[in-house]
């Protein structure tokens, strides 16, 4: 799975649609590459992820932590922040999207956010097609999260 989603970071844009696993990796890829973007990843931030990726897919503790591995692995070896956005415009409606932005702000903001992980999510944002307006509700529930005792949003099992 990971070859294939490396192939299709890196060719040209196609008509296939890409799979609900991709989408979930490339998602979840994308949170590994904002938590790295101020050089300090922490443990912290690797449990926000797989919390996000429990709540999101409806996923166990082991399948989120597998998850994460193989994100940090993609992220690593493709260097395009672009191509990951683009995968998850064609594979997400635009009605989830802005879950999507939540999802990466609660990662930013678990250790504070840096000017480089704002940076990231504003290019994010956009390119994911949600509006600065929106992607700061987004930032606004995902601070109103973090702040409850299990860090989760109210809805488990949607996509993207």
């Amino acid at each position: 799975m990971l070859g294939d989603i490396l192939r299709r970071l890196t060719a040209e844009p196609d008509a296939t649609p890409m799979s609900r696993e991709d989408s979930r990796l490339a998602l979840a890829a994308l949170m590994v590459r904002l938590a790295r973007q101020d050089e300090h990843y922490s443990e912290s931030e690797r449990q926000v992820i797989e919390r996000v990726i429990r709540s999101r897919y409806g996923v166990d503790a082991a399948a989120a932590r597998a998850l994460r591995e193989e994100a940090e692995t993609l992220e690593a070896e493709a260097s395009d922040t672009v191509r990951f956005t683009r995968l998850i415009k064609e594979a997400v409606p635009y009605e989830e999207r802005e879950g999507v932005i939540e999802a990466l702000w609660r990662v930013a903001l678990t250790d504070g956010i840096q000017a480089e992980e704002h940076g990231l999510m504003r290019l994010v944002a956009a390119l994911c097609g949600v509006s600065d307006v929106d992607s700061g509700l987004a930032r606004q529930r995902a601070k109103q999260d973090l702040r409850k005792p299990d860090g989760l949003p109210g809805s488990p099992g949607e996509e993207g």
